[in-house]
């Protein structure tokens, strides 16, 4: 009787017990739209032959046999697109059927690859020690990763100074601001809010460089006309233990000068979205940049929107200390040591970056001129109190025109930035939401 009685528990468990557990992928696909790329997040699951999922969002139904892949892709309006594609190991290559962009009625193929994402490692959020040896010149969707990291994990690095010098004194990239990076960041995708916790800012040696200059902007035609002469190179000392940096080679009435240290970062990004060029890390936008704002500190954080899948965060231009506005062209450039933390919001994009400190609220316009910069500022603030406090434009006009403060963050660049800030005790007995 006992030998039965394996058949008989086999009997007893039901059906689905015995189903192929379905296998789980998550690619980047680039398309090439008539030399354009588009990229796009792409969730697998496989059970046998049959494929499902989603490509940034629209609905996959598909077979997979052996390395051979066809998926079709459904979109809100019913819209389909076919993709025929080769697996081999961690790529895929194919050819895309989709409806003409100026004529739906017409079919158009366009070649497309495919990169796997690994899989995100099982247990707590990892920390990562990242020594680079490769920096980037601009901020660009194509650029290759340089890491993979997911929402919750720390990463440990450093940054060059904004010729391309490191903390050796040594030249390792073309000047204009070089930055570190891309990390892609898994889990995210176009619409989510990426927030970067900044845990340790830490200056690694003990010189800057600056300029005895004063930028058009801040000029009247009398100060320019006396300011010929200016331009100048100046080499700060940076005394570490006393946290204070001073001219190293002072004039006479500058020789008790000080300032104190306060380490930031100048440029920090994500890559701009889709049709939208490569920008110059001398350049800023909605998707960050060159920000150049002087409370992109250790302890404080920064919010981003995320544009293409994975975000592609970018970082560099370390300064020891920084006066509003930039006026100088140059801050004290140096190179420094970063540690930060990735948090992935979903579907929270922000208009304009973010900054929160312990005390304040802040949002970072960036434009061509101070007064659409102030505009975007001001806009960014509004939908803040609306998403975080549930705040009407009524409501947030009131709070606006009895507390906000404005700042200008950065005149040196092709852009300029001007801050809306609030301070949080403001704010204190409104009920703000979780993020």
């Amino acid at each position: 009787m006992l030998r039965h009685l394996p058949w008989l528990f086999l009997a007893c468990v039901p059906a689905v017990a015995f189903a192929q557990t379905p296998v789980k992928e998550s690619w980047v696909v680039t398309t090439d739209l008539w030399g354009t790329p588009l990229y796009q997040g792409l969730t697998l699951e496989r059970t046998g032959k049959r494929l499902g999922g989603e490509l940034d969002g629209d609905g996959v139904e598909g077979e997979r046999t052996g390395s051979d892949l066809r998926f079709v892709v459904t979109d809100s309006n019913k819209v389909q697109s076919s993709y025929t594609g080769k697996v081999s190991g961690d790529t895929l290559r194919g050819i895309a059927d989709m409806p003409d962009t100026n004529n739906p009625k017409t079919r158009v193929k366009h070649a497309f690859t495919a990169r796997r994402i690994p899989e995100r490692p099982a247990g707590a959020p990892r920390r990562h020690d990242f020594k680079p040896t490769t920096w980037s010149n601009e901020f660009s969707a194509s650029r290759a990763p340089v890491l993979t990291l997911w929402s919750g994990d720390t990463l440990k690095t450093t940054t060059l100074d904004s010729g391309g010098v490191d903390e050796h004194g040594v030249t390792q990239a073309l000047f204009g601001n070089p930055q570190t990076g891309p990390f892609f960041i898994a889990d995210a995708r176009p619409g989510d809010m990426l927030v970067i916790h900044l845990k340790r800012l830490k200056l690694n040696r003990r010189h800057a460089d600056s300029l005895d200059s004063i930028v058009g902007r801040a000029l009247t035609p009398a100060l320019a006309a006396k300011a010929t002469e200016l331009g100048k190179p100046v080499r700060w000392t940076l005394d570490l233990e006393r946290g204070v940096a001073s001219p190293e080679s002072p004039t006479e009435r500058l020789k008790d000068f000080t300032v104190p240290l306060r380490p930031m970062l100048g440029g920090l990004a994500v890559a701009p979205g889709f049709g939208l060029p490569a920008f110059s890390t001398g350049d800023t936008g909605r998707f960050g940049g060159n920000m150049d704002f002087n409370e992109v500190v250790e302890g404080n954080t920064v919010s981003l929107p995320v544009f293409q899948p994975g975000a592609l965060l970018y970082f560099g231009d370390a300064h020891a200390a920084q006066g509003d506005g930039e006026t100088s062209q140059y801050a004290l450039e140096t190179s420094m040591e970063v540690e930060l933390t990735v948090e992935v919001v979903r579907g929270k994009a922000p208009s304009m970056p973010r900054v929160e400190s312990p005390t304040h609220l802040m949002v970072l316009g960036q434009a061509g001129s101070l007064d659409d910069a102030l505009r975007s500022a001001t806009s960014g603030m509004t939908q803040w109190l609306e998403q975080d406090y549930g705040l009407t434009l009524s409501e947030s006009a009131q709070v606006l025109g009895s507390s906000v403060q404005y700042v200008v963050a950065n005149l040196a660049g092709r852009s300029v930035g001007v801050v809306a800030k609030l301070d949080k005790a403001r704010l204190a007995k409104l009920r703000r939401g979780e993020k």
